[in-house]
This record gives structure tokens, sequence and C-alpha cells, in this order.
């Protein structure tokens, strides 16, 4: 959806006025794969937000002017930066159900401190919601056909205590496991299920 209407706006969009920096931003937010994150870039990011700041307080002089296209062209700039958060919030919280707690590094990277901390209260929060329910809603995304599953550690984990038993996941080693058990180490990269 970003794609596309920045594609519109952009189109249309003459750089030479104010907001160049924001437009730049804009494409540099659009030009991700889908559901993939791009580098932040903070100092765009402030450039934008100051340029922002100094074309509002220009905009304010030039309203008692009734310049309407500057103002159409500023809250077009507005809603296309607000959609590109948008995009990246939603990118993030889909993070949490696929990946789980804990972001790779290459991920944790390219997160603002905003986005980090946004990704740690959305966390939190599910946490805190799934220990009510006693109900871990992260695993089995799609319903299992057997609640057991064979697999292979990838990576040394240690000595674990699961729902109905401790284990030793050593690397190499296999399991036969329930599936709610090894789910959150499959989705880690720590070991993975053997099928077939």
């Amino acid at each position: 959806m970003l794609k596309v209407f920045s594609r519109d706006v952009l189109s249309y969009y003459d750089p030479k006025m104010f907001g160049r920096t924001a437009c730049q931003l804009v494409k540099e937010l659009s030009s991700a794969e889908k559901g993939q994150l791009t580098d932040f870039n903070s100092d765009m990011f402030d450039q934008v937000v100051k340029e922002c700041s100094t074309h509002y307080l220009e905009l304010q002089s030039l309203m008692r002017g009734k310049s309407r296209k500057k103002e159409w062209t500023f809250k077009q700039l507005e809603m296309l930066i607000t959609l590109g958060w948008y995009n990246r919030a939603e990118i993030i919280r889909n993070l949490r159900w696929k990946i789980g707690p804990v972001l790779p590094q290459e991920i944790h990277e390219k997160l603002s401190y905003s986005e980090e901390e946004y990704f740690k209260n959305h966390s939190t929060a599910l946490e805190s919601y799934m220990s009510e329910l006693e109900l871990d809603l992260t695993v089995d995304m799609v319903p299992p056909k057997d609640p057991y599953i064979q697999v292979r550690v990838l990576d040394d984990i240690g000595e674990v205590l699961l729902s109905d038993q401790s284990a030793n996941l050593a690397r190499h080693s296999m399991h036969f496991l329930k599936r709610i058990d090894a789910e959150q180490f499959i989705s880690q990269g720590l070991m993975e299920e053997l099928t077939g």
C-alpha cells in the first residue's frame, strides 16, 4: 500500500518545493521488500522533523494568505511519513509473532531506539496477556496434525524444562517433543523439525 500510494503522490510532488528530505525518506521506506525492514535512518528522520517544524511555521503565516496548495502538499507528506511508520510498526509487531521475544542482531540493528521500545512494550503486553490465559498464542499458528514432532537440535541449548519433562538439548541430538515445546526453539533457529 505504501509503495502504490507513495509512487502516485511522489510522481505529482515537485522536489524543488519543500519536503525534499521527506520525499527521500519515504522513497527509502517504500523501497524495502514486503515484510522486511530497512535500516532506520535517524539522521534523515531528524532532518525531516526539523524541516516539518520550519515549514509548519511557514505554513501558519501562509494560511493567513490562503495558500491551499502548500497546505495540501504538507498534509500529503505528513500522511506519507505516517503511513511509512505504520508500515514499520506492523512489521515489528509481526516479528514478535514470527521470531519471538528476542530479535536477531541483524534485525535489531535496523531499529531506532523508539522502535526497540515499541517491540519491547508489545512483547511485554503479549506475554502478560498470554500468562493471564495460561496459553502461548505464538505457537501452532497452523493447527498441528500431531501434538508431537521429531526435531534435531542445531545449536547447543543445554538442559531445559519442557512442559512434560526435562531434556538436555545438545547440538545434533534428536528428540521427540511436544510441538508447543519445540516451536519457540524452531522459530529462533536453534532446532529444526524432521519430516518424513
